[in-house]
């Protein structure tokens, strides 16, 4: 088949990589920036992985596709060359004495929700630091063992090589687009044919989403010599919830001047760690703000005084495609799939999303 793939984000390249597997089609990407992707909110992502924390504020339904998700990921990165992109170590949720009711009420709502969250683990300090030394001072926690993160930056980097590289790719880079329709994409001054198009475009679909919305994330990357936590960390408080997702040495293995591209340093001995998210109800994209940055950061400096001498590095925002729900939604008729509304859940809900499309849609007996 002839395909169009509009929008080549997060979602157009696990749509692309799926239909890349299972048959031998023709595919056009389209995009209105750059085929690196840098601009995209599934580059800014920190890609956790974390269907049960996601659960306190998300529907279950969440949880099950976050799942199936984790299963997918795993043989995608490895389709496109990142072997150490994924991390299943587990996720620790902690809080300050003070806010230990917020912990509690944290996991209850958890367990209100799914029968699995029951065997959530609560550690005191000690345990603690028998999985994160450096986490010790925290006297009660929680571990979920069966989560994780994607190194979304590496996807997004080593997708561009591995598209570049296969003949079925042909790159539509700054490329507007009109409308689109079932077969159909309508540029500026002319109209392409597919066998079948994807609708992937995020918040450049509100032209048929009427009640599409974006919401503001703000994230920081730090880099500290005497910090070295291994698995994603989230802090609990009463105004802000931060997470610490590890990157260790950060864009090792990505070429030199896209890291410079993307401002990330390439201090040698030093671990990286992506610290966010704000969740603003806007569509403002400009730099991140003051109050985030004094938020964000001093919530950091109480999980371990040591990232007082961390380096910012980096800052970056993007804006999450969501409908009024907050959850995904998928439109299919001949010819034409759409997907969009991932919201905050991007790469813990990609794959599975894109495969509940592809069997309803294209590949539907």
């Amino acid at each position: 088949m002839n395909i169009a793939i509009v929008g080549a984000g997060l979602v157009g390249r696990v749509v692309a990589l799926n239909l890349l597997q299972k048959g031998e089609h023709t595919i056009t990407l389209f995009d209105k920036d750059t085929k690196e992707g840098i601009n995209s909110a599934g580059f800014t992502a920190a890609g956790m992985l974390a269907p049960f924390a996601e659960l306190e504020t998300a529907e279950s339904i969440i949880f099950d596709y976050g799942r199936r998700s984790i299963e997918l990921w795993q043989p995608l990165l490895k389709e496109i060359g990142v072997y150490d992109g994924f991390s299943h170590k587990g996720t620790i949720i902690t809080a300050h004495p003070q806010d230990v009711n917020e912990l509690e009420h944290f996991i209850g709502t958890l367990q209100s929700k799914v029968e699995e969250a029951k065997e959530i683990k609560m550690l005191n300090s000690t345990q603690l630091a028998s999985i994160e030394p450096q986490l010790e001072q925290h006297s009660k926690s929680f571990f979920i063992e069966n989560e994780g993160q994607v190194d979304s930056q590496r996807f997004i980097a080593f997708s561009t090589n591995y598209f570049d590289m296969r003949p079925e790719i042909t790159w539509r880079e700054f490329t507007e687009i009109k409308t689109i329709e079932a077969k159909k994409v309508h540029l500026k001054d002319s109209t392409e044919e597919f066998d079948w198009v994807f609708d992937a475009r995020g918040l450049g679909a509100k032209e048929y989403f009427s009640d599409l919305r974006g919401v503001r994330g703000e994230v920081i990357w730090v880099e500290s010599k005497e910090i070295d936590i291994k698995r994603p960390t989230r802090l609990l408080h009463p105004r802000y919830k931060i997470y610490i997702v590890p990157r260790g040495n950060g864009c090792e293995g990505i070429d030199l001047e896209y890291c410079k591209d993307c401002k990330i340093s390439q201090t040698s001995n030093s671990k990286r760690y992506i610290i966010g998210a704000s969740e603003i109800e806007s569509e403002d994209m400009s730099p991140i703000s003051v109050r985030s940055n004094l938020e964000l950061l001093s919530a950091l400096y109480t999980v371990h005084p040591e990232f007082g001498e961390s380096r910012v590095v980096n800052t970056e925002t993007n804006c999450r495609p969501a409908f009024r729900d907050n959850l995904p939604r998928i439109e299919n008729q001949e010819g034409l799939t759409r997907i969009n509304g991932l919201y905050r859940h991007g790469y813990l809900l990609a794959p599975a999303i894109v495969e509940k499309a592809l069997n309803e849609g294209i590949y539907k007996s």
